[in-house]
């Protein structure tokens, strides 16, 4: 989507309700702006124009246009003064009042606009209006139209309105001005299931972030950085030997030292023009060593050094900070906690930093009829998910504090969900259905809980609800069911982790899966699959989801889109071993 910058107005009177901040207001577990500025996110420069935000991320300009409240077309063009001439063909332009705005839409738009000659190309809701404020411009064709008029204050959107556009009818485009349509928008999405892509944008959005601290990066792992790690030192410390060889001064022949530069040992004293000395790798070179001459490249005759002939001249010098000067930025906010990262910040004399996590698990079994030890009475389950959720959750980077069992009771929850000291993440398997012992639900409600993602419109999963206590804690209602449990916490808990550790979104993995055809359904499918030699996966068509059978022998899993035809690029998602 960087063919295209943004401009999200997100002012405006609000006159028929009140006045109030409308892109503030909070629908499904997030703002009207935040649904906005999602949906933007693969943009080149977005622009918000409107009050200021502190809370916005620095890499968004924000304006006002003048006066405030001064109507949409002086606002674009406020926008647009400050994208100024930019390279991007396209400008989106969105207004922040559309709660079920999704990237989708603007991708939709974009496809649209680059197959079509028209100057704009607008988005037609529900019930066939245009929406002049969910479209995509192009650039040069907005700037003319707006530099055509006298002025821009209080002009009506028909002012600049091209006299051909191209309008395309795309779901979630309704907005909300009046407070009888945020009522309905807001009962809507307590109830419709999410998307997978939907229920991810709406927990990166909703969840709060985890207090920062500082601590040592060694005891952190799946902790993100609460500020940036510059180098302490630099790297290299000094001039060291990239080869195992001789250091020399000037050209050669040399006459060879009988002192050894080691790793670690005694810097040589320095070379005069014409000596050379023995040096391993990462030793300190002596002063005035010019090069180093690689043991493969030397020729030794006596106390006489010289290069072999027709090898190639290089330095094999690693000079004081190439890789870092003090000061350097190492890795910026956000970036998780990884063995990699410990170890690049060791090397600059960094062991410890601000971090935020790691997230710290309690899983809670729910069911009268799930037994984890002992013989099994009538009627009763062996837990044979509860065992593995510890191992499957600390690949994911989570911690987990505990593993408790709840029976059935009508306010069995109530105490758990107000007990929350020691964790930031309670994972609870079971009780998220319809059924006369499904009491979670009804529980979040009770503690004033924010519902993020009321289900999922997948299969199987599609009883999953995610929530944010009053308390902090993030809540992952999971599916009694094992496969399911397995398959919506492989899906969810990286997104839940990025958003409380402020990391950025992970990058999915996605590839071709051959047999598509064969497992996709009216929904959105998730099905146990394997490597294939040629690259990408075959799926399992049938899937038993009381046990984890199906996960023997298999790489992951494969979520797999409505009617998709064998070959459908789908995202695969890696069994932690």
């Amino acid at each position: 989507m960087t063919s295209a910058d943004a401009i999200v107005l997100a002012g405006g009177r609000a006159s028929r309700m009140g006045g109030v901040d409308k892109p503030a207001i909070v629908i499904g577990g997030r703002s009207m702006l935040d649904a906005a500025l999602a949906a933007v996110r693969g943009c080149g420069e977005i622009v918000v124009v409107g009050p200021h935000r502190p809370e916005l991320d620095t890499g968004i300009k924000q304006v006002r246009e003048v006066p405030p409240g001064s109507g949409p077309v002086a606002a674009i063009g406020t926008g647009m003064s400050a994208l100024g001439a930019g390279a991007a063909p396209w400008i989106v332009v969105l207004a922040a009042d559309l709660p079920f705005l999704t990237a989708d839409t603007v991708t939709e738009l974009l496809r649209r606009a680059n197959e079509s000659t028209t100057e704009a190309v607008f988005a037609i809701d529900g019930s066939g209006r245009p929406q002049y404020l969910v479209g995509v411009w192009r650039r040069d064709a907005l700037a003319a139209t707006l530099a055509r008029l006298d002025a821009l204050v209080n002009q009506p959107m028909k002012a600049i309105v091209p006299t051909e556009t191209t309008l395309v009818e795309l779901p979630g485009t309704a907005d909300c001005d009046t407070e009888e349509a945020v009522r309905r928008a807001r009962e809507h999405l307590a109830s419709a299931p999410l998307t997978l892509t939907e229920a991810r944008q709406a927990i990166g959005a909703a969840l709060s972030p985890l207090v920062p601290y500082e601590a040592a990066l060694g005891e952190v792992p799946g902790a993100a950085l609460a500020a940036p790690i510059v180098a302490a030192g630099a790297l290299p410390r000094f001039d060291v030997s990239a080869m195992d060889g001789y250091a020399v001064c000037g050209d050669g022949p040399w006459r060879l030292r009988r002192d050894i530069g080691f790793a670690g040992g005694a810097r040589p004293v320095g070379l005069l023009p014409g000596e050379a000395v023995r040096i391993a790798t990462g030793a300190h070179v002596p002063d005035g060593t010019s090069s180093v001459l690689r043991d493969e490249f030397a020729a030794i005759t006596g106390d006489e050094l010289a290069r072999t002939p027709d090898t190639p001249i290089r330095a094999d010098i690693r000079r004081r900070g190439e890789d870092q000067h003090v000061g350097d930025l190492l890795a910026p906010e956000g970036t998780p906690v990884t063995t990699a990262l410990r170890s690049a910040a060791a090397s600059v004399e960094i062991t410890s930093a601000l971090v935020r996590g790691p997230v710290r698990a309690r899983i809670v079994m729910t069911g009268d009829e799930i037994r984890s030890t002992g013989p099994l009475q009538a009627g009763q389950t062996r837990d044979s998910i509860g065992p593995v959720l510890p191992d499957l959750l600390a690949g994911l980077g989570v911690h987990t504090v505990d593993r408790v069992h709840l029976r059935d009771t009508a306010h069995g929850f109530d105490e758990m969900l107000t007990a929350t000291a020691g964790f930031d993440f309670l994972l609870v398997v079971g009780a998220t259905g319809g059924g006369a012992a499904d009491q979670l639900r009804a529980a979040l409600t009770r503690a004033g809980a924010r519902l993020v993602v009321p289900r999922l419109a997948m299969r199987p999963g599609g009883s999953t609800v995610v929530a944010e206590l009053p308390s902090g804690p993030t809540v992952l209602g999971l599916p009694g069911n094992p496969f399911a449990a397995v398959a919506v916490l492989l899906a969810l808990t990286p997104t839940i982790v990025a958003a409380r550790t402020a990391a950025p979104t992970p990058r999915g993995i996605h590839g071709p899966l051959h047999n598509a055809a064969a497992i996709t359904g009216p929904v959105q499918r998730v099905a146990p699959a394997r490597y294939t030699p040629e690259g990408g996966w075959l799926g399992d068509g049938t899937v038993r989801t009381a046990h984890l059978a199906g996960l023997i022998n298999r790489d992951g899993l494969v979520i797999v889109p409505p009617n998709a035809p064998d070959g459908t690029t789908v995202e695969f998602l890696p069994l932690p071993r």
